[in-house]
């Protein structure tokens, strides 16, 4: 199983959870976060923002829908057609075990696919 995290600007998060929701993948956690990218932040007049608002998003798929979920994020989080400076990043890391608090039982891959299915 994989962890996909992604950063994206605030007003993009309605179209990247719907892009999932419609891709099959209604289980997503969102963060409100701040923070600043390679843009090392925003400047307005003599005004410099180093905290830029955006939102975090979290997805636990299978292996194999990586590729699929990734996919669905990048269309849906690009700013136009090009895409444009502080659109956001895309971060995959393994997940070892997965549990449900109310029940205490391990989830296995068959059980996480079974629950996208439903």
């Amino acid at each position: 199983m994989l962890m996909i995290r992604t950063i994206v600007r605030p007003e993009k998060v309605y179209e990247v959870m719907q892009g999932l929701l419609d891709a099959g993948y209604p289980a997503v956690t969102k963060i409100p976060v701040v923070g600043r990218g390679k843009q090392r932040g925003l400047r307005v007049g003599d005004v410099v923002y180093d905290e830029i608002p955006k939102e975090m998003l979290f997805v636990v798929v299978q292996d194999s829908d990586k590729d699929f979920v990734v996919r669905a994020i990048l269309d849906n989080a690009k700013s136009g057609t090009d895409g444009k400076f502080g659109d956001g990043k895309i971060f995959i890391s393994a997940v070892e075990e997965v549990y449900t608090i109310s029940s205490g039982e391990k989830e296995t891959e068959p059980t996480l696919a079974a629950a996208k299915e439903a």
